[in-house]
């Protein structure tokens, strides 16, 4: 009889840099707007908002992948031009998932942008758990490689 591996919770931060040639005012409308993220993050086929808040912190949204999946996410800090943190309260498997995206100016036409997140698994083994992590951190490269792309035209 083979040996299921251990189902365990995991705890673990993916953490993704990308510079920006763009004004900070430029970079911080593009990513404040957090329903517009079909212009931008990977495979979101529409984000909707829940809350009458449409920025701030008690802003709720809802987004829909293109495979169908939902996620709810709000936003528990904002610090106008600067940075926003919200959560992922169902649609992923985790118990937790806490994510913020902050900017701050290089040079007048020059941001770096972070897109960090801390998250604690439901019960997985850890391999799951690993592969989930690479795959967030590609999802986040690959998404700001396209905000890039987009502030940069």
């Amino acid at each position: 009889m083979v040996k299921s591996p251990k189902k365990s919770f995991h705890t673990g931060t993916v953490k993704k840099n990308i510079k920006i040639k763009a004004t900070k005012e430029k970079v911080w409308r593009k990513i404040s707007n957090i329903a517009g993220l079909p212009t931008w993050v990977v495979d979101v086929k529409k984000t909707v908002y829940l809350s009458k808040k449409k920025r701030d912190v008690g802003a709720v949204r809802l987004i829909t992948f293109a495979d169908g999946n939902k996620i709810e996410e709000h936003v528990v800090a904002w610090k106008d031009g600067a940075y926003f943190t919200y959560i992922a309260t169902e649609g992923l498997p985790l118990r937790a998932y806490v994510a913020t995206i902050s900017i701050k100016s290089k040079s007048k036409n020059l941001v770096e942008l972070t897109w960090q997140s801390y998250l604690n698994s439901k019960k997985m083994s850890e391999k799951q758990f690993l592969d989930f992590l690479a795959f967030m951190g590609s999802f986040y490269e690959a998404s700001l490689e396209n905000l890039k792309e987009s502030l940069e035209k």
